[in-house]
């Protein structure tokens, strides 16, 4: 039976971590990154990352047809959705500034319609999908819109993801604790 997983919590919170322990001991992995490198910072969080994995995981590089990922293997791994929303928020608007409305619900669109896909994908070969996303709706309202509007797109993406999962974790402090 298929087991779609999603594990949210704040920046530094062990949720990658707790989400890779879902695997432990299994060599058979999808790993599906989102994250871009666009800076010296975010290559060696890649490289940090990688180096963590087990050598034998595959990797999945992409933001869009996510999908593509499902190779017959049962177990993925999809780190992070939050990193997969700002990369979809900037490829549909080039606008630093503000967000128009229509815009934002494309984004919101976009990623979940991904996600679904994603999700269906692993469902139909029985498979096994642990999601990992950030809890970004816990702290003081942003000073900037764009910020703002970021924010709210992904608290609406996470709800919606967490109604295709058959189990959510949140993660504070290295401790997961289950929602559903």
């Amino acid at each position: 039976m298929a087991r779609i997983v999603l594990v949210t919590g704040g920046a530094r919170s062990g949720k990658s971590t707790f989400a890779e322990s879902q695997y432990l001991g299994i060599k058979d992995v999808v790993y599906i990154a989102t994250s871009r490198i666009y800076d010296k910072e975010m290559e060696d969080r890649i490289r940090l990352h990688r180096e963590q994995r087990p050598k034998e995981w595959k990797t999945f590089e992409n933001n869009y047809n996510l999908e593509e990922a499902v190779c017959g293997i049962q177990n993925y791994l999809l780190d992070c959705i939050t990193v997969l929303t700002s990369n979809i928020m900037f490829d549909i608007t080039k606008d630093y500034e503000k967000i128009p409305f229509d815009k934002q619900r494309e984004v919101e669109d976009t990623v979940v319609n991904e996600i679904s896909k994603l999700v269906e994908a692993v469902r139909n070969i029985d498979g096994n999908l642990v999601m990992v996303t950030n809890e970004v709706g816990d702290s003081i309202v942003p000073e900037n819109h764009v910020a703002r509007v970021y924010r709210d797109i992904v608290g609406r993406v996470n709800q919606k993801i967490a109604s295709m999962c058959d189990e959510v974790y949140i993660v504070a402090c290295g401790l997961p604790l289950r929602l559903k």
